[in-house]
């Protein structure tokens, strides 16, 4: 397992980590992900380990905090063995406070989520939301006592917008409070949003990505392709799934996962190994965070690591997935591209 540097900090992550949004499963949404329960996210984390992974994602959300109850059992014994992320400042409870990113609510979720999680601290705690109602000074500051009080180690956000993400990069460096090293972000062959203004940003500032929903959304898992039927277990089956997932028109999807097959084909690795490893090739990337229902899905997305597409295949990839720049990005690139450059091939 390769690892690297989040951000501009000294932590290093391994390039895959696993994600736990298959733990519990008691909800419409999480059920659709997985069920996963303690006796199998103990055997899951074996295998991760064994394999160099140790970084292990979650969230308050998932499946109502079972998630992060059963990550916690199951690590017992091996917490000094692994890296816990999670994330926090969707709706946890019905009372006006019980949402956002407000000094209240992130230092009661922070206490919940150390009890669930049966530990003292958090290696990387990550904002799941902007919260536009709080002022960055307030969330910031908190961030800043956790720290220094030893419950959590790292800060990070996740789904913010650019202006959003340096505007709270600029209050930090204004008081001192730390800096955001991490961006859980949306990514992968059909969703190159990111690609626009969050990774120049991220490369400029060191907030390195953790990528979320590699496989858009459970599109790219070789399950989907022209003519044939969706399989019958998958969240997209699920209305409250695809109502929060990204949209994908099905002629671009098919036209992506031709060129998937392809490379596959000459690599002879799956296709959503492949998938994988394009991401683990893009600038600012610092992990992937990979999810399996099971064992052989957590040894197939292992087999992501340990080899690289070639130049060629990376554009065959790159092709098959352009799609035209939203403005002022066009613009940029067609304009002024000498004073400009575009990091990477879009």
């Amino acid at each position: 397992m390769e690892y690297r540097r989040l951000g501009a900090s000294g932590f290093r992550v391994p390039a895959l980590t696993f994600g736990t949004g298959t733990f519990g499963g008691n909800t419409e949404m999480f059920k659709a992900w997985g069920e996963t329960d303690v006796a199998e996210a103990r055997r899951l984390i074996d295998v991760c380990l064994d394999a160099g992974l140790n970084m292990f994602d979650s969230a308050d959300v998932y499946s109502k905090g079972a998630a992060e109850e059963i990550l916690g059992q199951a690590i017992e014994g091996k917490r000094d063995q692994v890296l816990i992320s999670t994330k926090a400042t969707f709706r946890r409870g019905t009372g006006p406070n019980d949402v956002g990113s407000s000094r209240f609510h992130l230092i009661d979720t922070i206490h919940k989520a150390l009890k669930r999680l049966k530990t003292d601290y958090i290696d990387l705690f990550q904002l799941h939301a902007y919260d536009a109602e709080t002022p960055h000074e307030e969330v910031l500051s908190t961030l800043d006592q956790l720290v220094r009080e030893g419950k959590i180690r790292y800060v990070g956000c996740s789904n913010f917008s650019g202006w959003h993400l340096m505007k709270a990069l600029a209050t930090s460096d204004k008081y001192g409070w730390p800096r955001y090293i991490a961006h859980q972000a949306y990514y992968s062959l059909i969703g190159r949003d990111y690609e626009h203004e969050l990774m120049p940003l991220g490369l400029e500032e060191g907030v390195g990505a953790v990528v979320w929903s590699p496989l858009g959304w459970g599109r790219l898992t070789g399950k989907i392709r022209r003519g044939q039927p969706r399989p019958a277990v998958s969240r997209l089956n699920t209305k409250a799934a695809v109502d929060a997932g990204p949209q994908v028109e099905d002629e671009y999807l098919y036209k992506v996962v031709d060129a998937l097959d392809e490379v596959a084909a000459e690599t002879g690795k799956s296709v959503p190994q492949v998938a994988l490893n394009w991401l683990l090739q893009r600038p600012s990337v610092a992990t992937v965070v990979i999810g399996a229902r099971n064992e052989e899905q957590l040894k197939q997305n292992l087999g992501a690591v340990g080899w690289n597409l070639t130049a060629e295949q990376v554009a065959k990839l790159d092709a098959a997935s352009a799609q035209p720049l939203p403005y002022p990005y066009w613009h940029q690139k067609a304009a002024f591209t000498e004073r400009n450059p575009f990091p990477v091939s879009v």
